[in-house]
C-alpha cells in the first residue's frame, strides 16, 4: 500500500491518500446488506458489485474568487442483476401507448447525508458549497 501524497492550496495543508482495497470490501460487505439479499447471486466476493468508491474532488466557485477546497466524496457503482426483463402488457384498448413493461436493476445511492463546506471569498465573504455525501448503495428498480 503506496500513499500518494498530494500538497493543496497554500494554506500549509498536506493531503495524504492511502488506498486499501480490503477495507473498501468490509465498509461495502456491511453498508451492502441489502443489495445482497436482493440480488443473491451477486455476493460479497463480486469485486464489480453495486459499492460505494471514494474520491477527492477540489471544489472552486465558478464566478466568485475564492480559496479552492479538498473534499471527499463518494460515488456508487458497480453491477447489479445481469438479468432484465419485458413483460407484455395486457390492454382493453385499441391503442396500446406503452405495450412492455420493463424491470432492470440500477446501482443507486441508498442512504445519503447532506454536507457543506465554506469557501474564503476576495473582500473576506465566504460561500457554502453543499452536497450529498453517500453513506450506502444498493441496487434499485431503474426508472
Amino acid at each position: 500500500m503506496k500513499p500518494s501524497v498530494s500538497v493543496g492550496p497554500p494554506s500549509g495543508l498536506l493531503l495524504v491518500l492511502m488506498c486499501c482495497p480490503l477495507l473498501g470490501l468490509v465498509q461495502s460487505a456491511s453498508s451492502n446488506k441489502a443489495s445482497d439479499n436482493a440480488h443473491p447471486h451477486l455476493g460479497d466476493s463480486d469485486p464489480e458489485r453495486c459499492m460505494r468508491h471514494h474520491f477527492v474532488e477540489t471544489i472552486t466557485h465558478p464566478i466568485y474568487k475564492c480559496n479552492s477546497k479538498m473534499v471527499l466524496l463518494a460515488r456508487c457503482e458497480g453491477h447489479c442483476s445481469h438479468t432484465t426483463r419485458s413483460d407484455p402488457l395486457i390492454s382493453f384498448s385499441s391503442v396500446l401507448k406503452q405495450p412492455f413493461k420493463s424491470t432492470c436493476s440500477c446501482c443507486r445511492p441508498h442512504t445519503s447525508k447532506l454536507k457543506a463546506v465554506r469557501l474564503r471569498c476576495a473582500g473576506g465573504t465566504r460561500i457554502t458549497a453543499t452536497y450529498r455525501y453517500i453513506l450506502a448503495c444498493n441496487c434499485e428498480e431503474c426508472s
